[in-house]
């Protein structure tokens, strides 16, 4: 069982929750995620470790609640406990030692770059971090990358920040110069358009894909993304990849797989109770 030791929320369908889990704490890197799994027999959800204290032996998981079992997750408060979290899973990013690196987050993806950011910075690097939201109140991690380096502000109405999109922003950055790589997590079309962006340019891109996934062993092949023509697994082989080879087509098609039984869930489990699969 892990202890939660801390709750914020960081926008309307955004909260933090730090947990108990000294382990991962400890050995965890940038680029990282855990399965988490509420309770006995709930589903199992792939969260990125958007932060870590080692001496605290607690880890950071930033959860957008969008169905049901990430709206119980969010629903627990500082006190109650997570049945299981497994990991560190996954391949940590691959960092530079030195340049100038451009992240850039939309929505709840910030929370996924600010690790990044902070290996960067750790590096050696320079850091500047591009982010948006739809309006003030869905920016987050703000504070925490301007530690890191400059931050850039986007939101969609211009109600913080400067108004546009995050790619707006990068874009005049790129053509500033002198940037040697590029690292972009957000939604699907948001990844898509900053991998389409920087590949005239020549520029390295990472991005980090969300398929679904269940075990995160590469067993259930439910993660998988076509790369450069190759058939990878998010869970083993990623979760971060070159976004110039990505198929972004194939992976916003499978990410819609479960969205009718998703829907069910909700309509099914409204009263607290799931009762698909049981009749």
């Amino acid at each position: 069982m892990h202890l939660i030791t801390a709750k914020a929320q960081l926008s309307p369908n955004v909260t933090r929750l730090d947990v108990e889990a000294p382990r991962i704490a400890k050995i965890r890197q940038p680029g990282q995620f855990v399965i988490v799994r509420k309770a006995e027999g709930c589903e199992r959800i792939p969260l990125t470790i958007a932060d870590a204290d080692p001496e605290k032996g607690t880890i950071t998981l930033v959860i957008q609640a969008v169905g049901k079992s990430t709206r119980e997750l969010v629903a627990l408060e500082t006190g109650d406990t997570i049945r299981d979290i497994s990991g560190p899973l996954g391949h940590p990013t691959e960092m530079i030692s030195s340049g100038r690196a451009v992240c850039v987050g939309g929505g709840v993806g910030t929370a996924v770059v600010h690790p990044m950011a902070q290996g960067l910075f750790r590096n050696g690097a320079e850091v500047i971090s591009v982010i948006g939201g739809r309006s003030k109140e869905w920016v987050i991690f703000e504070d925490e990358l301007s530690r890191l380096g400059k931050v850039v502000v986007c939101t969609d109405d211009g109600s913080y920040g400067r108004k546009g999109f995050v790619t707006d922003a990068t874009k005049e950055i790129l053509d500033a110069g002198g940037v040697d790589i590029v690292y972009a997590v957000g939604p699907v079309p948001m990844m898509r358009a900053v991998a389409n962006l920087t590949r005239p340019y020549g520029i390295k891109t990472i991005v980090s894909l969300n398929p679904v996934m269940v075990d995160g062993t590469g067993m259930c092949g439910g993660c998988r993304v076509d790369v450069g023509g190759s058939t990878l697994f998010a869970c083993v082989d990623g979760p971060e990849f070159d976004g110039h080879l990505v198929d972004f087509d194939l992976l916003a098609d499978r990410l819609g797989t479960y969205r009718d039984f998703e829907e069910k869930a909700n309509q099914c489990c409204s009263d607290g109770e799931c009762r698909i699969g049981r009749g």
